[in-house]
C-alpha cells in the first residue's frame, strides 16, 4: 500500500478521501508582507482563520486539498504546518516554480551541474528530503505557462520540473492560460523530456468551453484541471458545469479533477475572501452548488467519485522511477 506526502506527514493514499486538486491556503507577496505587514495583520489570527475555513470544508465532505503554492506564490511550509495541526484536512504541498516570464535572479545565474538544472536539484530535494528542516515533503511539482507562452525561462522551468519528475516519479500540476491553449505547449515540452503525460494535470482547463482544445489534451493522456469554479470572469458556474458534463458524456470522467483555485488569504487582489465581485469563489462552492448541478445535468455519482476520489488518488500515488 503506497502513501502520499502531506503537511502532517505520509498518508496512505486510500485514506485521502475526497480531494480538491487545486486550492491554496495562502497566496502572499512575501517581500511586501515582510516589509509592510499591516494588511496581513496578526499571524495567529490568519492561521486560526485558515484552520476554521478548512474545518468547514472537511464538514462539507472534502478530506484533502492539493495546495500548489510553489516558489513565486509565497510558499512558507512552517505556516502551513501550523494550519494543518488544527484541521483534519490533508494538505498536499508543492515544490516547483511559478513564473509567467523570467526566472528569479538566483536561478538565472546558476548553471547546470552534470546536466542537472539547479532548479531540478531543489525540487528533488523538496520531494526526497523535505522543505528546509520541516520534515514535510512535497507531493507534487508545480509550474506555469500563461499568455506569454514558452519564454526561454518558462521553458527552462518546465524542463527542470520534468527532470525532477523523472528522478522521483512525483506528479506535475500546472497553471495554464486556456484561451491561448498553453496546455499544448506544456505537453510538447514534457513529452520531449520523457514525462508520462498521464502523471500531469493541465491546470485551469475549466476556463474554456473549446471542446476541441480540451479533447486534444485528453487524447495525449493528461488529466484536466476543471479547477476554477467560482471565478466567473472566464466562464460562469453553469457554463463550467456544462463543459464537465460534456466531457463526462464522452467518457473522460477519469481524466478530470475538480477545484476552485481559492484561498484563505490572497494579497494579489484587494479585499478579504470571498471577494465581493466573486461571491462563489470559496472552498465550499463545489460541495454546495457544483456537485448538485452536475448530478442534475446527468453526471452520475460514479463519475463524481472518479473526479473527486479515484483520479486524485491515482495521480498523487507517486512511485519512484529512478535516475535521470
Amino acid at each position: 500500500m503506497t502513501s502520499v506526502e502531506t503537511a502532517k506527514g505520509s498518508v496512505v493514499s486510500t485514506n485521502l478521501g475526497r480531494v480538491l486538486m487545486h486550492e491554496h491556503v495562502f497566496v502572499i507577496s512575501t517581500e511586501i508582507q515582510n516589509n509592510y505587514p499591516d494588511e496581513w495583520g496578526d499571524e495567529e489570527t490568519r492561521i486560526s482563520d485558515a484552520a476554521d475555513r478548512l474545518n468547514e470544508l472537511k464538514a462539507a465532505g472534502i478530506d484533502t486539498i492539493l495546495d500548489p503554492t510553489a516558489i513565486g506564490l509565497g510558499r512558507y511550509i512552517p505556516r502551513i504546518q501550523l494550519v494543518a495541526a488544527r484541521t483534519d484536512i490533508n494538505i498536499v504541498c508543492a515544490t516547483g516554480l511559478y513564473t509567467f516570464n523570467e526566472l528569479p535572479h538566483y536561478y538565472q545565474r546558476r548553471s547546470p551541474v552534470n546536466g542537472v538544472d539547479p532548479m531540478a536539484t531543489h525540487f528533488v530535494q523538496d520531494i526526497t528530503n523535505g522543505f528546509a528542516d520541516t520534515g514535510i515533503k512535497a507531493g507534487v511539482i508545480k509550474c506555469a505557462t500563461d499568455k506569454l507562452g514558452l519564454t526561454p525561462d518558462v521553458e527552462r522551468t518546465l524542463r527542470a520540473c520534468a527532470q525532477a519528475h523523472r528522478e522521483t516519479g512525483c506528479p506535475i500540476t500546472t497553471h495554464t492560460n486556456a484561451e491561448t491553449k498553453r496546455g499544448l505547449d506544456q505537453q510538447k515540452i514534457f513529452a520531449e523530456e520523457g514525462v508520462d503525460l498521464s502523471r500531469v494535470v493541465i491546470g485551469h482547463c475549466g476556463d474554456t468551453n473549446d471542446i476541441d482544445y480540451l479533447q486534444a489534451l485528453l487524447d495525449q493522456g493528461s488529466i484536466l484541471g476543471m479547477d476554477r469554479f467560482g471565478i466567473d470572469g472566464y466562464l460562469n458556474t453553469q457554463q463550467r458545469v456544462e463543459v464537465v458534463a460534456e466531457l463526462c458524456k464522452r467518457g473522460h470522467a477519469s481524466q478530470l479533477v475538480l477545484s476552485h483555485d481559492a484561498s484563505c488569504y490572497i494579497d494579489w487582489i484587494e479585499g478579504e475572501v470571498p471577494l465581493a465581485p466573486l461571491p462563489n469563489w470559496h472552498y465550499l462552492h463545489i460541495s454546495q452548488d457544483v456537485v448538485p448541478a452536475l448530478l442534475q445535468i446527468g453526471v452520475t455519482d460514479g463519475q463524481i467519485d472518479e473526479m473527486l476520489i479515484r483520479t486524485p488518488h491515482r495521480f498523487l500515488d507517486s512511485v519512484n522511477k529512478g535516475g535521470y
